[in-house]
């Protein structure tokens, strides 16, 4: 299941979001901290930063530009929609005991997502923040941004989302639906998974 998400998720437009419970993320500092860097490319990433063991911290996301970002309503939408996206990581079973990549200074990698073992080889193009991570059977495609405690690897959201829709009407779970009410709010938006060593 893990292996189809990261399929589906290497491209698309449309992003999500939502105000939800504010008082619940602003008591998030952390969070609140990671958002204020919510805007790729806003503060530079480099090939050197990548290199290391990162384990999954929780769901990632950013806006592609600061326009986009004040458009939605600011820094705390995107921690919002953290709050509401990690509920379904966790139905997808995706945990950081199961989860996690490490980039090397050879250009390899290897990442096991939600127990499932991934490796070969990647490039990060630091003009525009992408990762490309070539393995036997497919081909990742995504951005990388700096937190203030890791990095996060993004996804144009739209597959993603397009994943949760169709495991949403597999389960019948209303609560999994509401993504799909959601990701029509924002263009502009990656989305993925945030980490830390």
């Amino acid at each position: 299941m893990a292996a189809a998400m990261l399929m589906l998720v290497s491209c698309g437009t449309n992003g999500l979001g939502s105000l939800g419970s504010l008082s619940q993320v602003i008591g998030d500092g952390q969070t609140m901290g990671n958002v204020l860097r919510s805007v790729l490319g806003l503060d530079k990433i480099t090939a050197a930063n990548l290199i290391g063991a990162w384990s999954y911290k929780g769901p990632g996301c950013a806006f592609t530009s600061e326009q986009l970002l004040a458009q939605a309503g600011g820094e705390v939408v995107a921690a919002d929609i953290k709050t509401r996206v990690k509920p379904y990581y966790d139905q997808l079973g995706i945990t950081s005991a199961n989860t996690r990549v490490t980039f090397k200074e050879d250009g390899t990698y290897t990442a096991v997502i939600a127990g499932k073992q991934l490796s070969g080889n990647y490039t990060f193009d630091e003009t525009n923040y992408k990762v490309t991570m070539k393995g036997l059977l497919l081909t990742i495609n995504c951005y990388a941004k700096r937190n203030s405690d890791g990095i996060a690897l993004l996804f144009e959201s739209s597959k993603l989302l397009t994943l949760l829709q169709t495991l949403a009407a597999l389960s019948g779970n209303t609560a999994v639906q509401t993504v799909g009410d959601l990701s029509k709010s924002y263009d502009g938006l990656r989305l993925g998974f945030d980490f830390r060593k």
